[in-house]
């Protein structure tokens, strides 16, 4: 469910038309939505009423500081992978006692800031970076809270490269090497084990897997609790897909039914790290046809959003909706949308039935909330777009258009090129 909607042939979101968006903020812009933000939260938090839980947004998703005070506001904790994350976290007011730090690759300093903020764990995902929490949590003179992030070896059935769960992935712990970790971590006398983790992919759509995932933790949890290592938390991750063509992703009612079903008799709060689900169809990218273009082979609508604003297409293939800011009569064409960045696969869609946009129309690329703007660059010296939040009947810039003298900050010129 969302809030970009028609009104008379016109796109709004909520009840502000899109088209007076762009014409106060240029082209092109991530576009957001309140209500649809809020709703999406409360839906998944209701999911698991009446199970002890909490909601941790994955920052990576969409790390917009009015995204995250938003989410935090309606109670949320956050699921961070960088030190940046959890700069960006503390700053828009999140409680650090409902920060978890996942990722393979966490350098000392960032171990150090988030030991010092007191978050309240971290998801380890290697033998070595639990020695090196350790260490550092001794010259801190504390302990740090841990829980094993555990590869079960499960498929997803999702694309290779948002798989996460697989011996052949990089993320977590074998789950048949993480009872001797657990043993280890138990005599370390500056780390306080807390917690099992275990996140298996991104844009899952059938809820086997999940299940999968949480019959094998509570195997794991039951010989933990045999050798007197007790878990006050179970993290289940994220990774509910969306619709963005033709998926049919369980609901979240659904989804926590079935996982709340199974988890009877464990004695854990559970902490979910949605992301997409929360913002993905809560957002979409307004970009302007500049060209269109017939070859031989194809037609091409040539935009001024390219693969810098939106990856996913040029990265994973995937799909977005793409529908018209204003509907009139036109025909259908088979196309590509594409942008202006100088690569082959900057494309938005590709070979697709849509409308034939004509020079200066707005369009409408849907479902982009999540992995849009945080995975957008400066490729092509371009610079990044401005995000807009609306709330019933006004936007707010959360965002500014970054300016060609911002691209250049930090850099220089040395005194011998100069002569």
């Amino acid at each position: 469910m969302h809030h970009f909607h028609y009104i008379n042939g016109e796109l709004h979101c909520e009840q502000v038309p899109v088209r007076r968006i762009a014409g106060a903020v240029g082209t092109p812009f991530y576009l957001y939505s309140h209500a649809t933000l809020a709703h999406h939260f409360r839906t998944f938090d209701a999911a698991f009423a009446g199970y002890p839980h909490l909601i941790c947004f994955a920052v990576k998703s969409n790390s917009n500081l009015a995204i995250l005070r938003l989410m935090i506001s309606l109670g949320a904790g956050v699921d961070i992978v960088s030190g940046g994350e959890l700069f960006r976290s503390l700053q828009a007011g999140v409680d650090p006692m409902k920060v978890v730090y996942s990722g393979v690759g966490k350098s000392k300093d960032e171990i150090r800031r988030a030991i010092k903020a007191g978050i309240l764990m971290f998801n380890i995902e290697s033998s070595q970076e639990l020695g090196e929490i350790s260490r550092l949590a001794g010259r801190l003179r504390t302990k740090a809270r841990i829980a094993l992030r555990i590869n079960p070896d499960i498929d997803p059935q999702t694309h290779p490269y948002i798989s996460t769960g697989l011996k052949k992935n990089k993320f977590g712990i074998d789950i048949e090497q993480a009872l001797k970790d657990y043993r280890r971590a138990r005599e370390l006398p500056h780390i306080e084990v807390v917690g099992v983790a275990c996140h298996i992919g991104s844009q899952i759509t059938e809820l086997g897997p999940f299940l999968e995932a949480v019959q094998r933790l509570k195997e794991l949890i039951r010989k933990l609790e045999l050798e007197g290592i007790r878990i006050r938390y179970l993290d289940l991750g994220g990774g509910l897909g969306i619709t963005y063509d033709q998926e049919t992703p369980p609901h979240p009612r659904d989804y926590g039914a079935a996982l709340v079903k199974e988890l009877q008799g464990l004695d854990c709060t559970l902490i979910l790290e949605p992301g997409r689900v929360l913002v993905g169809n809560a957002g979409i990218l307004v970009t302007r046809v500049n060209y269109t273009k017939d070859t031989e082979a194809k037609h091409f609508i040539i935009v001024d959003a390219g693969m810098n604003d939106l990856a996913r297409p040029s990265l994973y293939g995937s799909y977005h909706a793409v529908w018209p800011v204003v509907e009139k009569d036109r025909p259908e064409v088979t196309a590509s949308l594409v942008g202006p960045i100088c690569e082959s696969g900057d494309f938005l869609a590709k070979d697709r039935p849509m409308p034939a946009f004509a020079p200066g129309e707005l369009v409408a690329v849907m479902s982009a909330g999540a992995y849009g703007f945080s995975m957008s660059s400066n490729y092509n010296s371009r610079p990044r777009v401005p995000e807009i939040l609306v709330k019933d009947r006004a936007f707010y810039v959360i965002r500014k258009r970054e300016t060609y003298r911002q691209l250049i900050r930090g850099e220089s010129i040395p005194d011998f090129l100069e002569r």
